[in-house]
């Protein structure tokens, strides 16, 4: 008996729907392409509950036939190609044929299309691959595209979607990487009756600053090459807004959003030396070839491609940005609001130019005054040295400026030794503690000496209380004379909200004040003056990578996070009891040798380490 069998189409609709319709995201990517590709000028993408129950997206494109309606949800039927060689010149965002089959052969569909030649419409009415109906309507010129129920026949896959808050944020992400690629069309992007977007035609900073906060319009720097392999726009970070999480790139060959980790390493390296190591600078980059050098056909998605010069076109890319970068780094920016700003003279045709005279007193000697007397009044250093060598009270602090590195107490009123903790100061008649470069504190030990790392000993201590406080709902909250506002993305905005019980266990509290800010209103007691902005930017990159579905993994990484920013920097000078706290409240820890991420809070070195040290 033979046992291959070809498959009926509506389960190799299924398969081919496997790779390409992997969540509503993909739904949103495939029809909002086809738009684009019917030479829409305005796009409206209607959502709701993350795309389970509705992807909408209408067009104002040219249109179908009611031929042509129907033709387009058979498998490989495109406009796009008619044969091999079309393959090797592709101008067009979609062009096997799959995408509307695989997206029919797994929800209900309903499209409304019409060309500007036609009287009336098509409405055409599909569900997991049968056509149900097909009737004449009347309808505006373009395509009206919904998508219900998404894997309403596979359970298994509609199982597998993550929250709404998850499977929306994915519909973000795809949205700006096609409103990127096309700022000349205007999106409307609309999520349970709210608009989230409303982007009009616009250049591509603009589009950027619409997308990501007007913060943006200050920070990229353009970029502007044209060779006769590739054509490179497009815009880049400044060094000092690079970030170690959530930095916005996004490559785009010939309108189309793809990934290239050769070519982000070009762009890294120009930055190198400039930003801080494991930072990431933003970028917005646009390659122009000719469509037969590259190969858009080797990912299911498209967002892998192949370049035939890749290898050429990088040092033009890396130069490109290092010229970017170097144009900023040499030429300073001129503050002409200042009282003291020189007055730049008008020129007139019929002014006497004269040349700029100097002055000055041949005679002057800065080390003489008075007709050459040597000056004693103001360096009298004799007076330096009156109190030097007089008696110091028993209980001395030499205070640390700027410029010291050591700093040195005496206390004379100890703990006695505790016989449980073998890592509590011993009672000594000498200096307790020590601070060197305003960045470790040395003190004795039972067994030797310990060196204490300040800043990650006090990030520890914090965490551990943090942890605690959220886990008994006790962290106090110290409220904000003058609430902060702060403006987010609407990406941000939906993390943010998802997030609002967590940031509220630790001590914050935020109100909505409407259009993407917010207003900070309390703050965890202990973390007065820091920047809250910086800090919600990060727990928002932080809710992004984790995912907000595990609240205790979330949680922990936000007071990490809180108790590294809240933490004593180094530099800062500490007293006595300020470092008698920070060492008693670290040895008091269970975990007192290792930072919240795995770092070492300190060394110890023993009796005999030191004694072979003066051998």
């Amino acid at each position: 008996m033979d046992i291959i069998q070809l498959l009926p189409d509506s389960v190799a609709n299924q398969i081919a729907a496997g790779e390409v319709i992997q969540r509503p995201s993909s739904v949103v990517k495939e029809l909002v392409e086809n738009s684009i590709d019917a030479g829409a000028t305005e796009i409206t993408i209607i959502i709701k509950d993350a795309g389970r129950t509705l992807v909408q997206v209408i067009d104002n494109g040219k249109g179908m036939s009611m031929t042509d309606a129907r033709l387009s949800f058979e498998r490989h039927a495109t406009s796009k190609i008619r044969n091999s060689t079309d393959l090797f010149a592709l101008n067009t965002m979609g062009f096997r044929g799959e995408a509307l089959a695989s997206i029919a052969a797994i929800a209900h569909v309903e499209l409304r299309t019409r060309r500007a030649e036609d009287e009336v419409g098509t409405l055409l009415t599909i569900a997991g691959s049968k056509v149900e109906s097909q009737e004449p309507i009347s309808t505006p010129v373009g395509a009206n595209f919904s998508v219900k129920d998404i894997f309403y026949n596979v359970p298994a896959r509609r199982k597998f979607l993550k929250s709404n808050q998850v499977e929306f944020s994915n519909i973000l992400t795809e949205f700006e990487r096609i409103a990127l690629a096309n700022p000349q069309i205007t999106f409307t992007l609309c999520h349970n009756g709210t608009e989230v977007y409303k982007l009009h035609s616009a250049s591509l900073l603009q589009r950027v600053v619409s997308l990501f906060g007007k913060t943006m319009n200050t920070q990229m720097l353009a970029i502007n090459v044209k060779t006769s392999l590739v054509t490179i726009t497009g815009f880049v970070g400044k060094p000092e807004n690079a970030r170690k999480r959530g930095a916005q790139q996004f490559f785009f060959v010939n309108g189309r959003y793809m990934r290239h980790p050769y070519f982000h390493k070009a762009v890294i390296n120009a930055y190198e030396d400039i930003i801080p190591v494991g930072e990431m600078p933003n970028y917005v980059i646009k390659f122009e070839v000719e469509p037969s050098t590259i190969d858009v056909n080797i990912h299911p998605t498209k967002t892998e491609i192949k370049f035939e010069n890749e290898q050429h076109i990088w040092p033009i890319l890396l130069s490109a940005v290092k010229e970017a970068l170097g144009k900023f780094s040499a030429v300073p920016s001129i503050d002409f609001d200042t009282e003291d700003a020189p007055e730049i003279p008008i020129f007139k045709p019929n002014m006497e130019v004269r040349q700029p005279q100097v002055s000055y007193t041949p005679g002057y000697n800065p080390f003489k005054y008075n007709n050459g007397a040597v000056s004693k009044a103001s360096t009298d250093w004799q007076k330096l040295y009156d109190n030097f060598g007089t008696a110091q009270s028993p209980k001395t602090e030499f205070d640390t400026s700027a410029d010291s590195e050591l700093f040195f107490s005496q206390q004379n009123d100890r703990v006695e030794e505790s016989h449980e903790q073998s890592l509590i100061p011993t009672e000594t008649s000498v200096a307790a503690y020590m601070q060197i470069k305003g960045r470790y504190i040395v003190t004795s030990i039972k067994s030797g000496m310990v060196l204490v790392d300040q800043h990650r000993a006090h990030t520890r201590i914090l965490y551990e209380k943090y942890i605690a406080n959220i886990e008994k709902n006790t962290q106090p909250v110290q409220k904000i004379l003058f609430p902060e506002i702060i403006q987010l993305s609407p990406a941000q905005t939906e993390i943010l909200s998802a997030i609002e019980s967590e940031l509220s266990s630790v001590g914050f509290e935020i109100s909505n004040l409407g259009g993407g800010s917010f207003s900070v209103t309390g703050v965890p007691e202990g973390s007065e003056g820091l920047n809250y902005q910086e800090l919600l930017h990060k727990f928002i990159d932080i809710a992004t990578e984790t995912g907000t579905t595990d609240t205790t993994l979330f949680k922990k990484k936000m007071a990490q996070t809180l108790a590294k920013s809240a933490a004593i920097p180094y530099g800062q000078v500490l007293t006595p009891d300020e470092m008698d706290y920070i060492t008693q409240e670290l040895f008091k820890l269970p975990e007192a040798n290792y930072t919240p991420d795995g770092k070492p809070t300190l060394t110890c070195f023993t009796n005999d380490e030191l004694e072979k040290r003066f051998k």
